[in-house]
């Protein structure tokens, strides 16, 4: 399959080796992964703090970039839901129906990391090996926006040396949520110190996510705390081998 990659502000920004994991890992399983050069923002950043007027020209952007793909993964379901969520309603605000048939064609076309394996490649083992003890952090877009369920968890379970550990109360938020953790910082940081308690309970020795917002902002707090606790994307795990590990 072509796949076209979009990676998003924060892993171009801060986290560029889940961008990389996730070209290692789907050319390793046999796909061709294309990245244009042309992207950049999906415009949730601006949409979700009232500046929808400026996000309508990066969507009209993204579709028309991603409008031929044959698929196009996103390692941020935050970005995943803006784009499902948001797009269709701000493509209708316009009145030109060519947008908005583009915007309805290329929606189902669009997934979320771990979805694209599972629900489109039908895939669970992709062959990863990460000798570590794992907690998993749901964040609220994966869970509430796309309905991810335990998509995420059923792709840990089947990585080779990776202990997986529960994490209590997955269902609750880590306390970022953009410029939330800005406006509301006292709320975020006491999410957040509640979010810290139950990954230290776990006794895991790396925290994974869907999100590398919330990993920011989970790992701020580790650090700080000097808990030794490190935060993963999942598709650094799942691009991790024995090969690898070994050299």
């Amino acid at each position: 399959m072509r796949i076209s990659l979009f990676i998003t502000c924060y892993n171009d920004l801060l986290f560029p080796e889940t961008g990389k994991s996730i070209v290692r890992l789907l050319e390793r399983l046999g796909h061709t992964v294309e990245f244009p050069l042309e992207q950049t923002c999906c415009g949730q950043m601006h949409y979700n703090t009232g500046y929808q007027d400026e996000a309508l020209p990066l969507m009209e952007r993204f579709v028309q970039i991603f409008r031929d793909s044959e698929a196009v993964c996103i390692p941020s379901s935050s970005c995943v839901a803006m784009i499902r969520d948001h797009y269709p309603k701000m493509a209708a605000s316009t009145g030109d129906q060519v947008l908005i048939r583009a915007v309805h064609e290329l929606l189902p076309r669009v997934f979320e990391f771990s979805e694209l394996l599972v629900n489109k490649l039908g895939l669970e083992d992709v062959g990863a090996y990460y000798p570590h003890r794992v907690t998993y952090h749901a964040s609220c877009h994966s869970l509430r926006g796309l309905h991810l369920g335990d998509i995420p968890l059923r792709l840990l379970r089947k990585v080779r040396g990776l202990d997986l550990v529960e994490l209590a109360n997955i269902d609750r938020c880590c306390g970022f949520g953009g410029t939330f953790a800005v406006k509301n910082s006292d709320v975020s940081a006491a999410m957040l110190a509640e979010k810290m308690r139950d990954v230290e309970n776990t006794g895991a020795e790396v925290c994974a996510a869907v999100d590398n917002s919330c990993l920011m902002h989970i790992q701020g707090g580790l650090h700080r705390q000097r808990t030794g606790i490190r935060t993963v994307h999942l598709a650094e795990i799942l691009a991790s081998t024995e090969e690898a590990v070994s050299a």
